[in-house]
C-alpha cells in the first residue's frame, strides 16, 4: 500500500495512492471504510486491524471514495510525527566527504514537528542564512510501541518507508557541536508522497537514492552503503527510547552534499529540489525565500 494524508474539500483524511486505467487516484480511505482512523498515526496504532480493513477496501474500492490525484493536495504522510529520529554519518562516502571518521555508534539528533511539510510544499530559505543545503535520506517508519526490541525482530517493528529531505543551515548546524538549531527550521523535513507499507519493500538495504535540481545529479548512491543498518538503529535507538506508531528515522545521506562541493552548493530561491527512492516515489519540493 502507498498510504497518504491529503486534504479534499478543506478536509484532512487518509488514503492510498493507486493508478487505475492509467491515471493516477486516490481511495478515501475514511470515506470507504468509517472504521478506519481518520489520521495515519491512528491507522499504524491499529495494526493488523487497519491493514486487513485497507486492503478489503483497495480490492474492491467504491466509486465514491476514487479522487483523482490533481483533486486533491498531498501532505507528508505523517504531518507531525511523535518523533523524528536522525542519524548523521551513516554512509562511508558521506563520512569521507566530511573528513570525518566512520562513527563507532550512530551519530543521533533530531528535528521537530514545525520541520515537516509534504510534496509539492515550498522549502523556505531562512533570512539568517546562506548555507542552507539538502540530504536526500530513506525515513523508515515505526508501526507498533516497541521497547529494547533485539536486532534479528528490528524489521516486523516497521510500518514502511518514505524519502525524507533533511534540510540543513549548514552555519547554524556548526556553531557549536550539537547540531539542532541548523536542523530545526521551519519547513527543513520535507517527506512523502506515501508511506510504502513494509510488505512492498523486500530489502530496504537495496534501493537506489537520487537527488536532483533540474539537470544536476548530486547525490546518486544506494542503501546498500549504510554503515549501520535498519535492524541496528531501531534496536540501538530502542534500548534508549520507547519507539511508537509514527515515529520516523531518518537514515541518514550519501555523498554529494552541498556542504563537501568546491565550489559550495547551496540551495537558492526558484530551485526545485527532487529525491527519488525506488520504490517509494518522487519527493519534490519547490525552494523560496522567507518573505
Amino acid at each position: 500500500m502507498h498510504l497518504v494524508t491529503f486534504v479534499h474539500d478543506g478536509s484532512t483524511r487518509i488514503g492510498a495512492l493507486q493508478r487505475r486505467d492509467g491515471q493516477q487516484v486516490i481511495v478515501d480511505l475514511s470515506r470507504a471504510e468509517p472504521r478506519l482512523p481518520a489520521d495515519m498515526i491512528g491507522f499504524l496504532a491499529g495494526g493488523g486491524e487497519s491493514r486487513a480493513l485497507a486492503a478489503r477496501v483497495l480490492a474492491d474500492p467504491p466509486s465514491e471514495a476514487l479522487l483523482a490525484r490533481a483533486a486533491v493536495r498531498l501532505r507528508a504522510p505523517i504531518p507531525r510525527p511523535g518523533k523524528i529520529i536522525c542519524i548523521g554519518l551513516n554512509y562511508r562516502d558521506h563520512a569521507a566527504e566530511s573528513n570525518a571518521p566512520l562513527p563507532e555508534y550512530p551519530v543521533v539528533f533530531a528535528k521537530y514537528a514545525n520541520t515537516v511539510i509534504g510534496p509539492g510544499d515550498a522549502i523556505v530559505l531562512p533570512r539568517v542564512t546562506e548555507q542552507v543545503d539538502y540530504e536526500g535520506e530513506l525515513g523508515v517508519v515505526i508501526g507498533t510501541q516497541v521497547r529494547d526490541v533485539p536486532e534479528a525482530e528490528a524489521l516486523a517493528c516497521v510500518a514502511g518507508y518514505l524519502p525524507v529531505n533533511d534540510v540543513s543551515a549548514r552555519d547554524y548546524q556548526m556553531r557549536t557541536s550539537q547540531w539542532t538549531m541548523g536542523k530545526t527550521f521551519d519547513t527543513f523535513a520535507p517527506m512523502g508522497p506515501a508511506l510504502v507499507t513494509a510488505d512492498e519493500i523486500p530489502d530496504p538495504h537495496n534501493l537506489s537514492l537520487r537527488v536532483t535540481i533540474g539537470d544536476e545529479v548530486l547525490q546518486d548512491s544506494n542503501t546498500r552503503h549504510l554503515i549501520f543498518t535498519i535492524p541496528q538503529l531501531i534496536a540501538d535507538l530502542s534500548s534508549v527510547m520507547t519507539l511508537e506508531p509514527g515515529d520516523v528515522i531518518a537514515t541518514g545521506t550519501p555523498a554529494g552534499v552541498g556542504a563537501a562541493r568546491n565550489p559550495k552548493r547551496w540551495l537558492r530561491a526558484g530551485e526545485t529540489v527532487r529525491v527519488e527512492i525506488a520504490g517509494l516515489g518522487v519527493l519534490e519540493n519547490p525552494v523560496v525565500a522567507q518573505a
